[in-house]
């Protein structure tokens, strides 16, 4: 019986060493010193475990425990520099939280556990300078132009001086030196809130009417070109202006050749649609300096896919590293969050149920985001991994051979066996589309089409075997299945190609491609007989029937 005394008495000391360890380690928790030195305006803050919930969209954020100043009522806290309060934005952090737009480890109210910078921890905070990625979470941006032509809009804004009146993305909207300027609306949200579309018409009125001041210094008269560039500007302002930048760049590198965004896309590499929310744990950084960070894995990919994938097809994106970054930024922005009825944006339910477009609809995006990858971006043609050649469909010699039904069909049904697939498919493009990416190469080349011609050829194919073989089959391959050059046995090719054609490109040939006209020599071979040339032709048509 004493023995058990001792025993109780010993396991009882025990355990109040271990709650004395345990409340000194509390006591000193990082977010309790980080407390301690804030002051309010009533004096210093009280120490406490701070959390900011929202039932609806299921957050349960302790990130104010250390930024207090962006917590409800307590943005007025000063102290050291973690206490700066949040920045002006679309939705109210106190409300919404933090980990819905920023990521992370919401219930930790360790740094390294909080900024999900732990292993095994799957939903990593975004990097700071990538912040407006997670705009991407609920949002999704619409009718999003190419970068050329936003750079475009972006200018004229800026040119036609409305920042004398109107502040964007934090700059204009102030009164100059000398009495100029005036503080308009603020349109950063115009793409999201609108604007009053008849503004031009109202402003010229004005300025009739004023005598000075920045309407007779700062406006005038607009054409219609201009007039279209300051809409698709103003469309593009939705508070998150380096989000848009980054999706104008992702649609001017044909990406969506390949793979698929919110269902538009290729099917030959992997689903976008949430490549922000890849799991870090379950990639490979061997080949990825600096860190194991998922944006470092991925701006790692766009340099050297192979590097990063062993097993990836995808060549290396032609960059500058701003361009790299752009990217990098808009594929963290690729993710998604189940929300709602009442926190379901706009733009989100126009793109999921409706079927808006989130590129613009013009023909320079989508050669931009559908076509570039391959063709590249002024339609010249690419050599890619593997020996794959693409090629120049904005080729003049091309362009002026072809109508535009042959164009039309080849972007329709694509060429079955090759890499070029057929886009009037779900998820592809719709018809009205795949007319203004014919009418861009058009733009291109520089080229109206031939009117239709039914000629073909007289000659027997046996005859043209032996000319084929040695003047085709080198680029085209022994049975037309091609090589350095396009394959000529396709069946939809053979479908939409006349003879006219196929007879008019051997002999001219394709200038600044490898395609050399056959009715001038050269010093490697002679020059071909029209007759020779038609017999090459009829023996190629003869595939169209398996006659060979």
């Amino acid at each position: 019986m004493e023995k058990n005394k001792y025993l109780l008495l010993a396991s009882s000391l025990g355990a109040l060493l271990l709650l004395i360890v345990a409340a000194q380690d509390s006591f000193r928790k990082p977010w309790r010193q980080i407390q301690s030195s804030g002051r309010g305006d009533e004096g210093p803050i009280p120490v406490q475990l701070r959390q900011i919930t929202n039932a609806n969209l299921r957050v349960g954020d302790r990130c104010v425990s250390c930024h207090v100043s962006m917590a409800p009522g307590e943005q007025s806290v000063a102290g050291a520099a973690i206490f700066t309060a949040h920045k002006p934005v679309v939705h109210d952090p106190a409300e919404y939280g933090c980990t819905v737009c920023h990521g992370g480890q919401g219930s930790a109210t360790e740094e390294a556990d909080a900024h999900g910078a732990v292993h095994f921890w799957p939903e990593p905070m975004i990097p700071v300078r990538f912040a407006e990625a997670g705009c991407g979470t609920c949002h999704a941006a619409l009718q999003v132009p190419n970068r050329e032509i936003f750079q475009r809009a972006r200018l004229t804004f800026e040119r036609l001086d409305c920042a004398a009146c109107h502040r964007v993305d934090g700059r204009g909207g102030t009164i100059r030196p000398g009495g100029g300027g005036m503080e308009g609306p603020n349109l950063s949200r115009a793409g999201i809130a609108g604007y009053d579309k008849g503004w031009y018409e109202k402003h010229v009125t004005k300025a009739a009417k004023e005598q000075s001041g920045p309407w007779k210094t700062s406006f005038g008269t607009i054409d219609g070109a201009d007039l279209e560039s300051v809409a698709l500007y103003l469309s593009t302002r939705v508070a998150a202006p380096a989000l848009i930048e980054a999706k104008a760049t992702f649609h001017s590198f044909g990406c969506l050749g390949c793979h698929r965004v919110s269902g538009a896309g290729g099917d030959e590499g992997p689903d976008l649609s949430r490549a922000g929310e890849k799991d870090p744990g379950q990639a490979d950084f061997t080949h990825v300096a600096e860190g194991n960070g998922l944006d470092r894995w991925i701006a790692e990919h766009f340099r050297s896919p192979v590097a990063v994938v062993a097993t990836s097809q995808m060549p290396p994106v032609a960059a500058s590293q701003r361009e790299i970054d752009l990217l990098t930024l808009y594929v963290l922005s690729l993710r998604r969050r189940e929300l709602p009825g009442a926190y379901v944006p706009r733009d989100r339910m126009q793109a999921t149920r409706f079927g808006q477009r989130e590129f613009a609809s013009d023909g320079a995006t989508l050669f931009g985001a559908f076509c570039a990858g391959c063709h590249g971006p002024e339609g010249k043609g690419k050599h890619a991994v593997g020996g794959t050649t693409f090629p120049a469909i904005a080729n003049p010699d091309f362009l002026g051979l072809v109508g535009d039904r042959f164009l039309k069909e080849t972007i329709r049904q694509g060429r079955p066996g090759r890499r070029m697939p057929g886009w009037a498919k779900e998820g592809g493009l719709r018809e009205e589309e795949i007319d203004r990416i014919v009418a861009h190469l058009r733009e291109l080349g520089g080229t109206e089409g031939p009117a239709e011609d039914k000629w073909t050829v007289s000659s027997k194919p046996e005859s043209g075997r032996d000319v084929y073989a040695a003047n085709c089959s080198g680029c085209h391959g022994a049975k037309g299945e091609g090589g350095k050059g396009p394959a000529l046995s396709n069946r939809v090719f053979l479908e939409i190609a006349s003879d006219k054609y196929l007879l008019e490109t051997v002999s001219r040939g394709r200038r600044g491609t490898a395609m050399a006209g056959f009715q001038e020599p050269s010093p490697t071979r002679r020059a071909l007989a029209r007759s020779e040339m038609e017999s090459a032709v009829a023996y190629i048509r003869a595939w169209q029937g398996g006659k060979k």
